[in-house]
């Protein structure tokens, strides 16, 4: 990769983001543009989710075969040479010209995201040394560590393209970009004011926690699922080709270390251990609902905690909704797209939901309704 072609994409990356920082420009007040950049930046993040399970689900992820750029370019037009070959040779193979410009975008906005986080860092730094170290609401620990965890999630991008999609780097990919999600989730929960919670609802600080540590472990379920391309393993419901626990094979479905479609020994894995796969992450998606629901269910109780209950269930229906609907009508883009975006809202809520049991301000327990006095009798 030369000098050339690195500046260009810097500069599609930095051209990317003037949409957003001329939206924050616009804010008035310093405290306010800052507030206003961590939500852009969180937006722009979820935007970058929903559009990598997109690139995903459409086989684009080796559309461009190296890394950063295009054949050595900073964009398809300029590989048109190399596109042009590629897809006279393999008309349906991994790249073509669209899914190119596919992975391109997704890189593009990938770029804007490290520049958007570049710019909370500095002004977080900035403002903390010139106000020698009193506005606590940019202390810039928590933007610098965005930074570092923005080029660690970037590592791994080049590694899904240079392993070949290997569903273990791929897996750790989506889960280091929902790790940043939930990050500037709680980096913008530190700007707001938030509706005082009571005692009771204080009391789901651990129950919040245990949500928290269920949806990751089944979003990497359904990451891995989505990685190994066993979304269709089980075309029926409730049953799983036609048996409530249908012929599995876990030990070759949960090898991690392994090329796609393949097994450790580089045999090709068996459809059984597809099935295992999918048949673990839609069994434990029961589990996970039915705690989020009781969970949400207990916020709603408290006024403070009681729109992200709210929000929490609305969006559980969601993906109850869109997984079923991935399995009868076989598994339209457009819906395993929303069911990917659906998960990066859960998690969203969740660090919210837990932010505010532990760092909302204490309210008092909504006292009793009075009971009315009994009329006297003479």
């Amino acid at each position: 990769m030369n000098a050339i072609t690195l500046i260009e994409l810097g500069l599609t990356g930095l051209l990317v983001s003037l949409i957003p920082l001329l939206l924050v420009a616009r804010a008035q007040g310093l405290v306010n543009r800052y507030r206003k950049l961590v939500w852009v930046t969180l937006f722009f993040t979820f935007d970058l989710i929903m559009f990598g399970a997109f690139t995903r689900l459409t086989d684009s992820g080796l559309g461009c075969p190296d890394w950063p750029g295009c054949y050595d370019h900073s964009n398809p037009l300029l590989a048109h040479e190399h596109i042009n070959a590629a897809q006279e040779a393999m008309p349906t193979g991994p790249v073509t010209w669209g899914k190119a410009w596919i992975e391109m975008t997704h890189r593009y906005f990938a770029m804007a995201v490290g520049v958007l986080i570049i710019v909370l860092m500095v002004v977080a730094w900035w403002r903390w040394i010139k106000s020698a170290k009193t506005e606590t609401q940019f202390r810039p620990w928590f933007p610098t560590a965005l930074l570092g965890f923005v080029c660690l999630q970037g590592a791994f991008g080049a590694w899904t393209v240079t392993l070949k999609l290997q569903p273990v780097i791929v897996t750790t990919h989506l889960l280091l970009g929902l790790t940043l999600l939930a990050m500037l989730a709680w980096l913008a929960a530190r700007q707001e004011s938030h509706v005082p919670v009571t005692p009771a609802g204080r009391a789901l600080v651990l129950p919040a926690t245990l949500g928290a540590v269920l949806l990751a472990l089944q979003i990497a379920l359904g990451g891995w699922v989505s990685t190994n391309y066993a979304a269709l393993a089980c075309n029926d419901f409730p049953l799983c080709n036609g048996k409530l626990v249908p012929d599995m094979d876990f030990e070759h479905g949960f090898t991690l270390w392994r090329h796609l479609g393949m097994t450790a020994a580089g045999d090709y894995l068996p459809f059984q251990a597809l099935t295992a796969i999918h048949w673990v992450h839609r069994s434990f998606a029961f589990v996970v609902i039915l705690y989020v629901v009781w969970l949400a269910q207990r916020a709603l109780r408290d006024p403070g905690l009681r729109k992200t209950g709210r929000w929490l269930l609305s969006i559980v229906g969601l993906q109850l909704c869109t997984g079923l609907a991935t399995i009868y009508l076989n598994w339209p883009l457009a819906i395993a797209v929303v069911h990917n975006g659906g998960a990066a809202l859960l998690v969203i809520l969740m660090v919210m939901l837990n932010y505010k049991t532990r760092y909302a301000p204490q309210g008092l327990a909504s006292a009793a309704p009075p009971v009315p006095a009994r009329p006297v009798t003479p």
